[in-house]
């Protein structure tokens, strides 16, 4: 049986103390001369450091979990990977979780409390809330939360989200300013910020302009639910649809134009908001508000390790404007053009 190699024996081979192998894997300071020759000598020895044991040393896991509400959306692959990319470069692993939209506290509490005894460093929680109870218990643990692409008013929480009222007064000025009179809202979950938080915005500057919506449906964040939103609108006669999420669009666009016979936008416009990658394909070319995702990933992870190594920072909530995104699914006003 082929024995184990220790830090005893990389530091033997790099000619440092066993203490100075330590330091150069627990992340404390060492000089770039140290921890090269540690490095080239773990290297040629084969030699894998014992992560939990180096854990139970410095107290620190290294491992920070994250919820997120679905994969379905485009977007959250994306921000996962973005996470995890970022998240490695400050020297932390990953656990992920997934819970539904909608899913009752007590469920989404649980796989909190399952990140808990995992002994994780932070959590971000992404279009999840939280309950009070967990919020004060994670607080009393002395493990930080923050949401991402998620308020929780009164929670005490950090959060990091876009722009999202303000993007809903864009997509609603723009509208009314390409002549649409009819216009309609497929709206994101109404439990949820985000979902709320557009359509307030929305609302507000059609009000703002003397215009009221034809009609509203809850779109839920799913496919189904956006086509059938999509449905009862056409048969109202709208000429305008603002999207809560561009998943939601997509199934509007395929509904309106390949069950109804309907184009886009020669008779319907359709808005979303997040610009996704398939924003941009030439079969949907989707109008849309962009999220900043790559700022809102920094900034999350930002924060997070800011109360990482200091319990009593102040608790950052940020909202990061993004633009409106021109293409081909919503007619362009003439001085846009």
């Amino acid at each position: 049986m082929t024995r184990r190699i220790t830090s005893f024996d990389v530091a033997a081979k790099a000619g440092v103390s066993q203490s100075a192998v330590s330091r150069v894997y627990s992340g404390a300071s060492a000089s770039k001369d140290t921890a090269f020759k540690v490095r080239a000598a773990a290297q040629e020895l084969g030699y894998r450091p014992n992560v939990l044991a180096r854990s139970l040393i410095t107290g620190r896991s290294r491992i920070i979990g994250m919820v997120v509400a679905y994969l379905d959306n485009p977007f959250y692959p994306d921000a996962l990977e973005r996470f995890s990319r970022v998240l490695q470069d400050e020297g932390y692993h990953t656990l992920v979780f997934t819970v539904p939209e909608g899913t009752a506290k007590d469920d989404v509490d649980r796989v909190v409390q399952q990140m808990l005894d995992h002994q994780v460093d932070g959590m971000i929680l992404a279009s999840v809330g939280l309950s009070d109870a967990l919020a004060a218990r994670s607080e009393a643990a002395g493990i930080p939360v923050v949401l991402f692409n998620r308020g929780q008013e009164g929670s005490g929480l950090a959060q990091v989200t876009s722009a999202n009222r303000a993007g809903g007064r864009k997509v609603a000025e723009f509208l009314i300013s390409g002549g649409h009179t009819r216009i309609g809202h497929v709206s994101g979950w109404q439990g949820s910020s985000t979902g709320r938080d557009r359509t307030e915005g929305f609302l507000e500057a059609l009000r703002n302009a003397g215009q009221e919506l034809v009609g509203v449906e809850d779109g839920r964040y799913t496919l189904e639910d956006a086509a059938k939103a999509a449905d009862e609108l056409a048969q109202k006669g709208v000429d305008a649809i603002f999207v809560g999420n561009d998943h939601m669009a997509f199934a509007v666009m395929d509904h309106l134009r390949f069950k109804l016979g309907l184009r886009v936008p020669e008779d319907v416009s359709v808005i979303g908001y997040d610009d996704v990658t398939m924003a941009s394909w030439a079969g949907y070319r989707l109008t849309t508000v962009r999220q900043p995702v790559g700022r809102m990933v920094n900034a999350t992870v930002k924060a997070l390790i800011t109360h990482i190594e200091d319990t009593a920072a102040r608790v950052c909530i940020e909202e990061i404007d993004g633009p409106l995104i021109l293409r081909g699914s919503a007619r362009i006003p003439e001085g846009l053009q």
